[in-house]
């Protein structure tokens, strides 16, 4: 077999790497992860970060044992949102152990390992894919029962690292309104299916502004998308969260785990089936 050269279009249908087969990286042991989501997008800005923060903290108030690992190693933000500030620990022997929310939910990110949180990371490809690889070998992540990936956005190095390396259960796509996104859209679930990973659900973020004197929702983005791409990409589950400001409120005060998540119950169901 000719060495592999990560380019997937390149490849035939029963290539190993494709199908995840025998690159998939083994935790480190005692580490205990039982099911892996990845939030994907196909382009920066459509609240891919909130979504997963929404995931996890639904995931955590249904009674599971959840993770977070941030895999957007040059823009992370999933402490900010969980009010995280203190440093990953290590043992010195290898070991990194993930640091917790105050509810409990375990994470690991690149601003957790960095002296100050605005240092930025100017790192070339293979680097960035590798260390986000190494949270999943590395860390010591203690009986999760779902870890949520918040991957960058496109479909370069990082994606296919990790669609290659942990044991993917399932994505979920997140958009937003614009007919632009389609084609963006199409690349994210393209990738997936080349990789033989499964698509959960499309979560449509900014789908609508609820007026707070009468309540008629306001599609500033035009008319939702989410029912055809849903219907084009055969995705099972559908959810469309609105343009809330209070989202951002608790996100910048460190308490996304207080937002109402609820909105993301049909996507979690197929999540829970996955």
């Amino acid at each position: 077999m000719s060495e592999c050269t990560h380019d997937c279009s390149s490849c035939g249908e029963n290539c190993s790497s494709r199908k995840g087969g025998i690159s998939k990286k083994p935790l480190r042991d005692g580490a205990v992860v039982r099911k892996v989501i990845a939030v994907v997008s196909g382009k920066g800005g459509v609240g891919k970060s909130m979504t997963t923060s929404l995931l996890a903290s639904y995931c955590a108030k249904k009674g599971y044992r959840t993770a977070v690992l941030d895999a957007d190693i040059t823009g992370p933000s999933i402490p900010k949102m969980f009010g995280v500030t203190e440093h990953a620990m290590g043992d010195g022997q290898g070991a990194i152990y993930p640091a917790y929310s105050k509810e409990g939910i375990q994470m690991m990110s690149m601003n957790l390992l960095l002296e100050e949180e605005n240092q930025p990371v100017v790192w070339r490809g293979s680097l960035i894919g590798g260390c986000a690889v190494q949270f999943w070998t590395d860390v010591a992540w203690e009986e999760v029962d779902y870890m949520f990936v918040d991957m960058p956005p496109g479909t370069g190095d990082v994606p296919l690292s990790i669609y290659q390396s942990l044991p993917v259960d399932g994505i979920v796509v997140v958009t937003t309104p614009q007919s632009l996104v389609k084609m963006i859209v199409e690349k994210a679930v393209n990738m997936a299916k080349m990789m033989n990973v499964p698509i959960l659900g499309i979560v449509e973020n900014m789908s609508y502004l609820a007026c707070p004197d009468c309540g008629k929702k306001i599609q500033l983005f035009g008319e939702s998308k989410a029912d055809l791409l849903a219907e084009e990409f055969a995705i099972p589950a559908v959810a469309r969260m609105p343009i809330d400001p209070s989202l951002a409120e608790k996100a910048d005060a460190g308490e996304i785990y207080r937002a109402d998540g609820s909105a993301l119950s049909d996507v979690f169901a197929q999540i829970e089936n996955a």
